[in-house]
């Protein structure tokens, strides 16, 4: 009898096994994972915080700008990597498993600094996401995982190295599995993408960096009709937002290639640029990542053009071949945009400012999971229905465009239609 049942449930209980096999070990890969992109991170994150102190205690850093762009340029170079796609490699290497080499984290680890110690205009999450994937697929590599396996490490490292930085796990691992392929998300990297992203985010923690979070007030506590439509509005001007930072970014960076074909020569020019523009305009708010701004806007006070002065910042930092990511410059356009555009829809400064940064960040990455999650972390459960709507509608109207030319969107965003498209 025990014989017969055996052989009725063999094929479960060898299922069984090996579902206990993949899961043990994946713990152990999202540990190491984890604790090793985790204490990079945290270095990255320290490094940074300092850059951005001493370039505000120094102001005159930023004449060093175009010379700190030839250095960042000539170690892509001795490195040989001048082709070097960024954080669209690590899409590529996770979609169609494409070796990122170890070479990236330093690299990006320096640029980064660089860029922003010196003035340039980029955020942080860009370097995080090919720091964590470089190093969790070279140890891929070393390990001889097999394909799909290399997939899954790469991700756990993003997944890590975002949240190392912003102390978001859950953000980090809907984010990881969502940006790459818009409506396929890998479910089986789940649990090691999770475990790697609360380990880097503990390790954060445990130096004394404090998560990424923000007391917004104003917030609406009951669900009323007129304010539906008021961040619904917000939601199609953030759409539209979205939209024109993409297409700045991706005609910007076009310009400077058609013009300057030395990438030593165009990097310096793009350097001069933004020291004449920061005098130009009289203010340093928009050098570096504007961290401060975010919390001025979120507050309920931003300048009438600071969102568009940010979008041209970036987009002639980065396109110019300065290195850093476009997530944070996201949330500075899109808070305070909210904040100038809210009471003008009858909506709170406050409020609009933290439904505009999440819904501009939703509308540039395609992900609105990802998006309503980031609400929950950085401002509390409270309006979440809000910050949904308007996620959502940023993320339907936004058409097919994006920070990220390798992203995949398989599925129409307006009908259930596959359509398996790279973004604009």
């Amino acid at each position: 009898m025990i014989k017969r049942f055996y052989r009725k449930y063999e094929d479960k209980f060898n299922r069984s096994e090996d579902n206990l096999l993949h899961f043990a070990s994946w713990m152990c890969a999202g540990l190491c994972i984890g604790f090793v992109v985790g204490l990079v991170g945290v270095a990255f994150h320290l490094m940074l915080e300092w850059a951005t102190e001493f370039r505000t205690e120094h102001p005159m850093l930023i004449w060093l700008l175009p010379l700190g762009g030839l250095a960042i340029v000539l170690a892509y170079r001795l490195a040989g990597m001048e082709k070097d796609r960024g954080t669209n490699f690590i899409l590529v290497a996770v979609r169609s498993n494409e070796a990122v080499t170890i070479k990236t984290a330093p690299l990006i680890f320096f640029s980064t600094v660089v860029t922003h110690l010196l003035g340039g205009s980029a955020g942080r999450e860009g370097a995080a996401l090919q720091l964590g994937g470089s190093i969790a697929s070279s140890f891929g590599r070393t390990m001889e995982l097999d394909e799909k396996e290399e997939r899954i490490m790469t991700m756990c490292g993003m997944a890590a190295g975002f949240s190392a930085l912003f102390g978001t796990p859950l953000t980090s691992v809907v984010f990881a599995m969502e940006v790459i392929t818009v409506g396929v998300m890998h479910y089986s990297a789940i649990v090691p993408c999770t475990v790697a992203a609360l380990v880097a985010s503990s390790m954060s923690q445990a130096m004394g960096i404090a998560p990424t979070a923000f007391t917004v007030a104003d917030i609406p506590t009951k669900i009323a009709m007129e304010t539906g439509w008021s961040v619904g509005l917000l939601g199609i001007l953030c759409a539209l937002l979205s939209i024109l930072f993409c297409v700045v970014m991706e005609h910007t960076g076009h310009a400077y290639r058609e013009r300057i074909k030395n990438p030593m020569v165009r990097v310096f020019v793009g350097g001069c640029i933004i020291i004449a523009l920061t005098y130009l305009v009289g203010c340093r708010d928009y050098n570096g990542a504007g961290m401060d701004i975010i919390i001025k806007a979120l507050n309920g006070d931003a300048k009438a053009e600071a969102f568009l002065l940010k979008i041209l910042f970036t987009s002639l930092t980065l396109g110019a071949g300065f290195k850093g990511g476009e997530i944070v410059p996201s949330f500075f356009i899109g808070a305070t945009f909210g904040c100038i555009a809210g009471p003008l829809l009858g909506l709170p400064a406050t409020f609009a400012a933290s439904l505009g940064m999440a819904a501009v960040f939703c509308g540039v990455t395609n992900c609105p999971l990802a998006s309503i999650i980031l609400c929950i972390e950085l401002f509390g459960f409270k309006g979440t229905g809000y910050y949904a709507l308007c996620c959502g509608i940023s993320y339907m109207l936004s058409g097919y465009y994006g920070l990220y030319s390798e992203q995949k969107i398989m599925y129409s965003k307006v009908q259930p239609e596959f359509i398996n498209k790279n973004v604009h």
